[in-house]
């Protein structure tokens, strides 16, 4: 039966629609009643004029439609007496308003700074030095406006329109226009974490003190962001010079008060509606305010950010993950001696060396399996597991490198024309290119990626009994049992996948604005894609995670080191060990959560740090 839930001051109560002729009202009015009769309430008891909302959209409903037209299934209605403001008796959510502040001056933001910003983590607040900058900028905007001089975005056009002068009358209206033409992007919403991030990165570039905005205007951004009242933003659209001006433009309008906007209470809803019920007014931009507001790198830079906090993560767990499967392959420590990796001295390859060191067999964590085959006569090991410190240790050096260009776009003046409150000046660049961050993320991609192809490998070699002297698939009863040969075939299939993401998109470039923006950086398209590719890297080590601790449940009662059983441990708390078929998909999923979450570094971070210790005594 068609059945809506009903929210009724703090109480939640599910009515049948019933048939097809029952109205919005009636079941508002079943939903009143059974809130009277749980609260033991008389039926004159309380107020009677209500109106009623979705809960996520906050449309108002129409007290005399159809429910079933207007409805659907299962669907979440908010009942609001009159006089009652929707947004403060709006169902709680799971969304914790933060109570610490990060401050911001245009300076010092990092990568896992914004990350923590884009969870929820922090509300934001300039610094009394970013405010001052902000303010005196905005005077020499002012000051050029009062002397009729000219300048480009302020009281000219935009591109190909540069040489057209606009009226002083005219400016306010120049502002919402670019902001309205400019909101052409296409695709799904960015997510409301990466929202998040967006605004807050654009609050930080502005508080650098060199695009003009005013104080009034940047503050109501601060209060849009602590109140998490965040606009609709469509993930395409840009092509990275001059910067991300539709999904900036998109930001900007639900500021406005146009389009769309979500909080944890409103759900998605219009946007003036939602900046209302937190009690803030739409943004009425001044001249050069829009220009100002779009013109820069920060979609690009803002998921740039969260892609390398996640190849760090997951580039530093990869290296724990190998030594694992290394344990279960029972390969040989000589290939990780200093002596070998001093005389190739890159800091990712020793890092890497290093850290397979303090995980497998030693003085400090003795591994019983390692012993177990101590006297073979093996000399060497396959590549996947003598060179991982020289392929893995690229990848650290790949991120460190990418996380530095982003670093420096966080707190980089992007947007044209800049204001130079030191001398007066005003001055057209090209500051906006995203060719930086483009070329970076495209670096991130394929670096990143060759942790995925590698892991891939070692995932063959240990459910392939030819390579391992493991039953295959990491199963009894083979033939009765499947067991990881499909695991690896998706390992396999995102390993091509991410092949085809890291085509470089800044090796592409289309004129645009006729010809008035004939270069351009596809900047865009590299961060989202080296997202995409991070994410599969963070899924096939996942595969490999649960097969290299299936492959040492048939090495016991053999032991591992403590660090790496304590990994073992970890997984079995979440994945139980295989001893027939089971669906794999939410094994998967759960060894990803641990990645994702940095559970497995977390994990034997201590023991790391006390074979570091151990060896200085």
């Amino acid at each position: 039966m068609h059945c809506v839930s009903l929210y009724v001051r703090g109480e939640w109560f599910r009515v049948p629609c019933g048939g097809p002729s029952v109205s919005v009202r009636s079941l508002g009015s079943e939903a009143l009643r059974r809130y009277r009769q749980a609260k033991k309430l008389e039926d004159g008891d309380g107020e009677k004029e209500f109106s009623m909302r979705r809960c996520q959209g906050g449309e108002l409903l129409h007290p005399e439609d159809r429910a079933q037209d207007v409805l659907e299934d299962e669907d979440f209605v908010q009942l609001v007496f009159a006089g009652e403001n929707p947004m403060a008796m709006a169902p709680q959510t799971s969304y914790q308003e933060p109570k610490e502040y990060i401050s911001l001056d245009g300076e010092s933001l990092t990568t896992a700074a914004l990350v923590s910003l884009g969870q929820g983590l922090f509300k934001i607040k300039l610094t009394p030095e970013a405010e001052e900058k902000v303010i005196k900028c905005r005077e020499v905007i002012d000051a050029f406006i009062r002397e009729d001089r000219v300048v480009y975005g302020v009281n000219t056009g935009f591109g190909m329109f540069a040489r057209t002068l606009i009226p002083k009358e005219q400016l306010v209206q120049l502002q919402a226009n670019v902001i309205r033409s400019h909101c052409a992007g296409l695709g799904a919403p960015l997510s409301v974490e990466r929202t998040r991030m967006l605004l807050a990165l654009r609050i930080n570039v502005l508080a650098k003190g060199y695009s003009g905005v005013s104080k009034e205007t940047l503050d109501a951004m601060l209060k849009a962001f602590n109140a998490s009242c965040l606009s609709w933003v469509p993930e395409k659209g840009t092509v990275g010079a001059s910067g991300d001006l539709a999904p900036l433009a998109h930001l900007t309008l639900g500021l406005m008060g146009e389009g769309r906007m979500w909080s944890p209470q409103s759900g998605w809803a219009d946007a003036k509606a939602v900046l209302e019920g937190h009690g803030l007014k739409p943004l009425m931009l001044k001249p050069k305010e829009g220009i100002a507001l779009i013109n820069g790198t920060q979609l690009m830079s803002s998921l740039g950010a969260e892609a390398v906090e996640r190849a760090l993560g997951v580039a530093r767990q990869a290296d724990i993950i190998a030594a694992l499967s290394f344990e279960a392959l029972k390969g040989t420590t000589k290939a990780f001696h200093s002596a070998i990796h001093a005389v190739r001295p890159h800091p990712g390859q020793m890092e890497v060396a290093a850290r397979l060191r303090s995980l497998l067999d030693s003085d400090v964590f003795p591994s019983q399996i390692s012993e177990s085959h101590r006297s073979c006569d093996r000399v060497q090991d396959a590549y996947t597991l003598r060179c991982i410190p020289q392929v893995h240790g690229v990848v650290h050096d790949t991120v460190a490198f990418v996380q530095k260009v982003i670093s420096t776009e966080l707190n980089s003046a992007t947007d044209n024309p800049l204001v130079f409150a030191e001398t007066g000046e005003i001055m057209s660049g090209g500051n906006f290119h995203g060719e930086y961050p483009a070329k970076a993320l495209d670096y991130l991609a394929i670096g990143v990626h060759e942790l995925a192809s590698i892991s891939e490998r070692r995932i063959e070699r240990l459910v392939n009994p030819a390579l391992s002297e493991l039953p295959a698939f990491l199963v009894q009863d083979g033939g009765l049992n499947s067991g990881f040969m499909i695991a690896h075939c998706t390992a396999a299939a995102l390993v091509s996948e991410s092949k085809a993401l890291c085509h470089p998109s800044s090796v592409d470039s289309l004129s645009t604005s006729a010809a008035t923006e004939d270069h351009v950086s596809m900047g865009g398209w590299a961060a989202r894609k080296a997202l995409r590719v991070v994410e599969h890297v963070e899924q096939v080590l996942a595969i490999e995670l649960l097969a290299a601790c299936q492959a040492l449940e048939f090495l016991r009662p053999l032991k591992t080191t403590t660090p790496l059983e304590k990994v073992h441990e970890l997984l079995r708390s979440v994945v139980s060990p295989w001893d027939k078929d089971r669906i794999m998909s939410p094994d998967i999923e759960a060894a990803h959560a641990l990645v994702r979450q940095q559970k497995v570094w977390r994990t034997v971070q201590p023991y790391m740090d006390e074979y570091k210790n151990k060896l200085k005594i």
